[in-house]
């Protein structure tokens, strides 16, 4: 429906032929002036977010495991029609390098970006030896060659793309795992009744993320069309709707447990697939800051002036790289290349990020090949040397900023409400109303960073996608607790927590206990407060309850207390659930703001606090 009221002649990316005829035609047509292809690339990344969108927000019941396979297919075959146009636009651009000509130097040499790209291009029509290094001062990105690329009819293209359409696609389709989904096993084990999950469909769950070897390469090494049943069949998995949780929470008849030692074990043992230290774990590392595309190519016949006519000879093989190190000489040594790239200002490296080169063949990130990198944090500059010419990511630890330190939900108004989690790097503010939530502000060692994504309305989905992309990553996924020191709780108590959380958001403020630690797995502890106003909720507010699913009370100690308690406060009892355990204690104008509180704003509550676990990761 919003595509059809945007009426602005882009295909719907859901509809095979439509999705089809716009790639045929681009393909067919024959201008390759890299502005226009650039303001394309908009029209096409804005097709692949849509896809993406829609496979991560569907929910599995309104989606067909043929529709998943089609979307993922549409997303990688736009994304190999990009790169190539990319590289049409590069080729008819050093055609004309003269054009570009440096008066220093003689050489050519062009800064051409927008906000999802940018082409630094050198070209060396000269060749001579004492001009064998380059700064492109628009960038600050850099190169120094050997000798013999410095005498060679060649051209040097460091391509930044702000986007990832290198690793698999996987990485880029993680839905928020569902704890049933992740606990299935031991939910199984403890429960009376009979709810069985196939062996095999829990194996694809488990080992989807290890499958890239599923995916073929083009000529190029980029990744092409291909089945990703596998895959659908887990993002399908993982998609579980709250009413589905709702009843399989119901059928059990005691809370579920958390996995033990033994089981463990054997789940790791199926996750090792990767021994090669020089392979970088995507479970542990992602690329953040985008792709750099470093390629030495060759330099095409230029264009001529013959009076008034412009004369250039055509080759059938397109952009063609220069091959360094030769072929030939095996077993010879020849000098590395040395890169300086500039970091982006738009995305956070809280420590030394880790420099990985693409392995085509392998189809995963690589750290061999690469060596003195030095990282200059005030300049926020990166140099380092490689043995050939690759295609680099800078790889950041996705659990930084996890377990956190603190985090707090309150009212802030009407279906209105603020989320604020504190971790060791960073403090980040998230403001929900209605149906969307905003990301207000990100500290960083009490500098306000980050503003370029700062103040937009957003999806749940949305802002995980766009903090992400920062390096901002309060996101725990499938096999965070790998490598996250967790306070395991059971599955049951925490998304029953949420659920509830959520439901009385409105009207109450939640936050972080240190008691939570000490109250076991079976249940969680927090803090709460009614809270009506604005303003900060005082320590001398906030109660602590416990709940473990089935049970919520509240408890007579408080944060200030020297040991944990389970004893209750004096006047209250039991309650099967935190909404009738809170209107107990609730004022009546709390009880009408919550009985009065938008669907829409409880779901998306309920989605932020799936999404960051804060129980757990905390």
């Amino acid at each position: 429906w919003e595509h059809y009221l945007s009426c602005d002649g882009s295909p719907d990316p859901t509809v095979l032929q439509e999705i089809n005829t716009f790639m045929s035609l681009w393909r067919e047509d024959q201008n390759e002036d890299i502005h226009l292809v650039m303001e394309k690339g908009k029209q096409v990344l804005n097709l692949i977010e849509k896809l993406q969108f829609i496979l991560l927000d569907t929910p599995p019941n309104e989606i067909t495991e043929e529709e998943t396979v089609q979307y993922q297919e549409s997303i990688l075959e736009l994304q190999n029609l990009l790169h190539q146009k990319y590289n049409g636009a590069t080729e008819h651009l050093l055609k004309t390098a003269n054009m570009y000509e440096d008066s220093d130097t003689g050489n050519m040499q062009a800064v051409i970006k927008d906000k999802n790209v940018t082409f630094c291009i050198w070209a060396n029509l000269k060749k001579k030896v004492r001009f064998k290094n380059h700064i492109f001062y628009d960038t600050q990105h850099g190169f120094d060659l050997p000798k013999s690329l410095a005498v060679s009819s060649v051209a040097v293209r460091i391509l930044h793309t702000y986007y990832d359409h290198v690793s698999p696609l996987w990485l880029h389709c993680q839905s928020v795992p569902r704890l049933e989904v992740l606990d299935s096993k031991e939910l199984t084990q403890h429960s009376k009744a009979k709810v069985e999950e196939p062996e095999e469909e829990e194996k694809t769950v488990r080992e989807e993320p290890n499958m890239p070897a599923e995916e073929e390469t083009c000529s190029d090494g980029r990744k092409s069309t291909i089945s990703f049943k596998k895959t659908s069949n887990s993002i399908a998995d993982k998609n579980e709707t709250e009413e589905e949780i709702e009843k399989k929470s119901e059928i059990l008849d005691i809370p579920s447990q958390v996995q033990d030692p033994l089981m463990q074990e054997e789940t790791n043992e199926k996750e090792e697939a990767i021994t090669d230290e020089n392979i970088v774990d995507l479970q542990q590392f992602v690329p953040v800051g985008g792709v750099y595309h470093i390629d030495v190519l060759q330099l095409p016949p230029q264009v001529k002036q013959i009076k008034d006519w412009s004369m250039v000879e055509l080759l059938d093989v397109g952009l063609e790289a220069y091959p360094y190190p030769p072929e030939e000489a095996e077993g010879a040594t020849h000098p590395p290349i040395q890169i300086t790239l500039r970091l982006s200002d738009n995305v956070m490296y809280f420590e030394d990020p880790v420099i990985a080169r693409w392995d085509p063949a392998g189809q995963q990130w690589r750290t061999d090949g690469i060596s003195n990198i030095m990282y200059e944090t005030q300049e926020k500059s990166i140099t380092f040397e490689m043995g050939a010419f690759y295609t680099i990511a800078l790889l950041q630890d996705a659990h930084l900023n996890m377990p956190y330190q603190a985090w707090e939900l309150r009212p802030t108004g009407t279906d209105e409400a603020l989320l604020i989690v504190t971790t060791v790097f960073a403090t980040i503010h998230i403001e929900i109303k209605g149906n969307q939530c905003m990301l207000s502000s990100v500290v960083v060692e009490e500098k306000d960073v980050l503003s370029h994504v700062t103040g937009k309305w957003m999806s749940p989905v949305d802002l995980r996608a766009v903090l992400k992309k920062a390096g901002v990553n309060i996101f725990p996924g499938e096999y965070s607790h790998k490598y996250v020191s967790v306070n395991k709780k059971a599955p049951l108590a925490e998304i029953r927590a949420y659920q509830q959380m959520a439901l009385v958001a409105s009207a109450f403020a939640f936050a972080w206990s240190k008691w939570n630690l000490e109250a076991g797995q079976e249940q969680v502890v927090f803090k709460v407060s009614e809270h009506l106003k604005a303003d900060s909720v005082k320590d001398k507010d906030w109660s602590l309850y416990m709940f473990n699913g089935q049970k919520a009370q509240k408890l007579k100690i408080t944060e200030t207390s020297e040991a944990f308690s389970e004893e209750l406060e004096e006047d209250s009892e039991f309650h099967s659930t935190l909404y009738h355990m809170l209107k107990d204690f609730a004022s009546k104008e709390a009880i009408d703001k919550v009985e009065t509180a938008s669907f829409l704003f409880i779901d998306v509550v309920y989605q932020l606090l799936l999404a960051t676990r804060v129980l757990t990761y905390s």
